[in-house]
C-alpha cells in the first residue's frame, strides 16, 4: 500500500485486527526485514510497518533529516491513516533510537515499547570521525548492520572515498551522519511505559552492553539476551524472539 505523507510516498503494510502494533525497521532495511514478524503479530494485533524515508519502497527526504524528523514523519503518517496512537511500538536498531526519541519528545505516546538490538547510544569520541575512518579500512563495516544475503550486492555500492556512502545509501549520507551523533540516553531516561529490550550476544553492529545501558535508564525496563545471534536478533532467532514478545504484550 502506498500514501502521500508529508510529499513522500510511501510504502506500508497495514494487516490484522485489534491494537496496533507498530514496527519500525532498522537502517539500510525497510518494512520486507520485519515481514515475518508482522505476519506472527497480525494473528491477534493490527500491525503497521512503513518503509521509512529513504528507505525501501518510500521516496528520501529532500532535506536533511535527524531521529526528530523521522519521529514526526510517524506520526504524521498514522494521522494520514486516520489511526490512533499505537498500543506498542518495536523498533529494530535505528528504528529503536527513532521510537525512543519520538517517545521524549512525545510525538508517540505507546503503552508498551519494544526494542530490538536498539542504536543510539553514542561514545563520547565524534561517531563521524569513528565511522570514516572505519571504512577507509574496509568496506565491510557499512554492511555489518545488514543480513548477510544482503551484503554482497550493497558492498559493491560502496564509493572508495571513507565516508562516501555512510552505510549503503548514498542519498542519505548526510542524513546518517547527523543521525549518528545523536546520543539518547537523556530521552531513554524519560520514558516510563514497560519496555522489553531484546538483544543479541554475538552483536557486531550494536553491541549488548547498550542494551544493558538502556535497562539502566530505563526505569520499567526488561532485558533478554540472545545467544547465537547477531544484529538481526529477530530473524537469527525468530520463534525465541516472537516468544518473548507476544507474552510481553499480553
Amino acid at each position: 500500500m502506498q500514501i502521500v505523507v508529508n510529499r513522500l510516498l510511501t510504502r506500508y503494510e497495514l494487516t490484522g485486527k485489534g491494537r496496533l502494533v507498530l514496527l519500525l525497521h532498522g537502517w539500510g532495511d525497510s518494512s520486507d526485514g520485519l515481514s515475518n514478524l508482522r505476519k506472527s503479530l497480525a494473528k491477534h494485533y493490527q500491525v503497521l510497518v512503513p518503509d521509512l524515508p529513504g528507505f525501501g519502497n518510500t521516496q528520501p527526504p529532500e532535506e536533511v533529516w535527524d531521529l526528530d524528523n523521522y519521529g514526526q514523519f510517524i506520526k504524521d503518517l498514522l494521522v494520514k491513516l486516520e489511526i490512533q496512537q499505537p498500543y506498542a511500538i518495536i523498533g529494530h536498531s535505528n528504528g529503536g533510537a527513532v521510537a525512543i526519541r519520538a517517545i521524549s519528545l512525545g510525538l508517540l505516546k505507546p503503552e508498551k515499547l519494544i526494542l530490538l538490538a536498539a542504536s543510539g547510544i553514542r561514545k563520547s569520541w565524534s561517531a563521524k570521525r569513528f565511522i570514516l575512518q572505519a571504512i577507509a579500512k574496509t568496506g565491510d563495516i557499512a554492511t555489518i548492520w545488514l543480513p548477510e544475503r544482503y551484503r554482497r550486492a550493497l558492498r559493491r555500492s560502496l564509493y572508495a572515498a571513507a565516508g562516501s556512502d555512510m552505510l549503503v545509501v548514498p542519498q542519505l549520507q548526510e542524513t546518517f551522519k547527523k543521525t549518528v551523533r545523536q546520543d539518547i540516553r537523556t530521552d531513554a531516561a524519560t520514558i516510563s511505559v514497560p519496555s522489553l529490550l531484546i538483544y543479541a550476544a554475538n552483536d557486531r553492529a550494536v553491541p549488548l552492553a547498550n542494551g544493558r545501558k538502556y535497562h539502566q535508564l530505563i526505569k520499567d525496563s526488561r532485558l533478554e539476551v540472545i545467544t547465537d545471534a547477531g544484529h538481526f536478533v529477530h530473524l537469527d532467532q525468530a520463534d525465541k524472539v516472537e516468544a518473548l514478545i507476544e507474552e510481553f504484550l499480553k
